[in-house]
């Protein structure tokens, strides 16, 4: 098969990829509140101005043209919530234009009282593959009040999440680490729906301490078989994107998940704040030096196949 690009990239150090989490937005014919009229005040990267245009599949194209991208998941991109569905249509005219997203992980809230509705409906796209629902969440460790309306604990909150295995339909959790244990008790509960824990679940504390907690935190997680995690978006607010640092996180996820759970994912445009997308692939293909060609495929591509059940197959030398 062709790469995205339709042609194939031959330069050294291409990187052969399913990128498991980008945004797609069109500012004209969509709305986005954050990008908008409603700025994000508690914004994990601080700043991000310089997102706040259209990122369009040419823009995809051109940010990732130093690597051979076999096909990419897109996650919702917070949409106006009155438009869920339209998000996931105006997606799916974007794959029969462009070829990808190969994938679409939609949006639907699980304590509303349409929730069913929405996620009957989205679930009727071929293309929708999970939803990523975010619970709410507290802006620092102990301030969570559990069991308030939307919370993982909420009765109402888990009878829709209740529905994503009614519907074939995987969970994208998004939470700060210090909420990760919460998260393995839904996933204990729930051990036939797939989960993805997205950005490698937030280590945005580098200091010893931090990362501590963070490990334990994603420890705790990890014991439940269902749950997979993407080795994504290492940017922190203050600080400029760092190789070592970096790797120390990408190498402990992996040491904790198994390779056999990790999945490759670049959160683009978000993470362009930090770095570029060549860098970054480069940077992690780097730092799985010491690792086999089998294990990084896994890493790479075949894992996230696996898990949003793509048909691809990567092609031999020379037959694309």
């Amino acid at each position: 098969m062709r790469t995205i690009r339709g042609e194939w990239n031959e330069a050294p150090g291409a990187v052969t990829l399913i990128d498991a989490h980008h945004h797609l937005w069109d500012l004209k014919a969509n709305r986005y509140p954050f990008l908008t009229d409603r700025p994000e005040p508690h914004f994990f990267l601080g700043s991000y101005e310089a997102i706040k245009r259209n990122y369009l599949p040419e823009d995809y194209l051109r940010d990732s043209c130093a690597h051979n991208v076999l096909t990419t998941v897109h996650c919702e991109a917070e949409m106006d919530r009155t438009q869920q569905v339209a998000e996931t249509r105006w997606l799916t005219e974007v794959n029969a234009r462009h070829g990808f997203p190969g994938a679409i992980v939609a949006h639907a809230w699980f304590h509303t009282e349409n929730a069913e509705e929405i996620l009957a409906a989205q679930s009727q796209f071929p293309l929708v593959r999970g939803i990523r629902s975010k619970p709410v969440t507290s802006l620092r460790p102990g301030a969570a009040t559990p069991g308030a309306p939307g919370t993982m604990q909420d009765d109402k909150w888990l009878r829709g999440f209740a529905l994503l295995e009614k519907y074939g339909l995987s969970w994208d959790l998004r939470v700060p680490c210090w909420h990760l244990a919460e998260a393995a008790e839904v996933a204990r509960q729930f051990p036939r729906t797939p989960i993805v824990l997205n950005h490698t679940g937030f280590p945005w504390d580098r200091t010893d301490e931090g990362l501590a907690a963070w490990r334990l935190a994603m420890e705790i997680l990890a014991r439940e078989p269902n749950v997979h995690v993407k080795v994504s978006e290492f940017g922190l607010k203050d600080s400029a994107w760092e190789y070592e640092s970096n790797r120390r996180v990408v190498m402990e996820a992996i040491a904790i998940f198994g390779m056999e759970r990790c999945i490759f994912a670049s959160n683009f445009p978000v993470a362009g704040l930090r770095v570029d997308y060549g860098t970054l692939v480069s940077s992690l293909d780097r730092m799985l030096s010491g690792y086999s060609q089998a294990d990084r495929d896994r890493f790479f591509w075949k894992n996230a196949a696996a898990f949003y059940r793509l048909s691809v197959t990567k092609p031999a030398a020379h037959q694309v």
